[in-house]
């Protein structure tokens, strides 16, 4: 990916010093030219074209705002309401993540989420255990949880 954003950058800056226009203008044509080169010599290069990866993490980062406001609602609900029937709890949730840095940002994605905090993480990396502040189902509660941030996030990294 990196090798790409590099010669997209090299082709971009060609194209202005070629043209000799010195201009931001010219600089997002000669981007977008070095985008379209890139694209159609996809196969020859290592890796696959870098936009669909950024792509990935644009709708990991609208999950999370997403997530966050409804989290947000559900917590205003939970707290404002005359008797609330709050049932917290600690589950285990199994993720199929491997590396560090994916559980880890799996973690910090379901801490900064209001109602959820993740407590620890078990020594072979396969299971999460999250504090909620309302358990309605465990399963359901793991099921979200794996379906939005969990496999947004295998997206990215994948």
């Amino acid at each position: 990916m990196a090798f790409q954003i590099v010669i997209n950058l090299i082709i971009s800056f060609m194209w202005m010093f070629l043209s000799e226009s010195y201009t931001f203008p010219s600089f997002i044509f000669g981007y977008l030219l070095g985008l379209v080169l890139i694209l159609v010599l996809d196969r020859f290069l290592p890796s696959s074209f870098y936009l669909k990866r950024v792509f990935k993490i644009v709708k990991l980062v609208f999950i999370f705002f997403r997530e966050l406001v409804l989290s947000n609602i559900d917590i205003v609900r939970l707290v404002y309401k005359r008797k609330p029937n709050i049932e917290p709890g600690i589950f285990a949730m199994p993720t199929e993540l491997k590396s560090d840095w994916e559980i880890t940002l799996l973690a910090n994605l379901i801490t900064l989420t209001p109602g959820t905090l993740s407590v620890a993480i078990a020594d072979d990396n396969s299971v999460i255990f999250i504090h909620a502040m309302h358990i309605d189902e465990v399963d359901a509660a793991i099921y979200d949880i794996k379906n939005t941030f969990e496999k947004a996030i295998m997206e990215v990294t994948r």
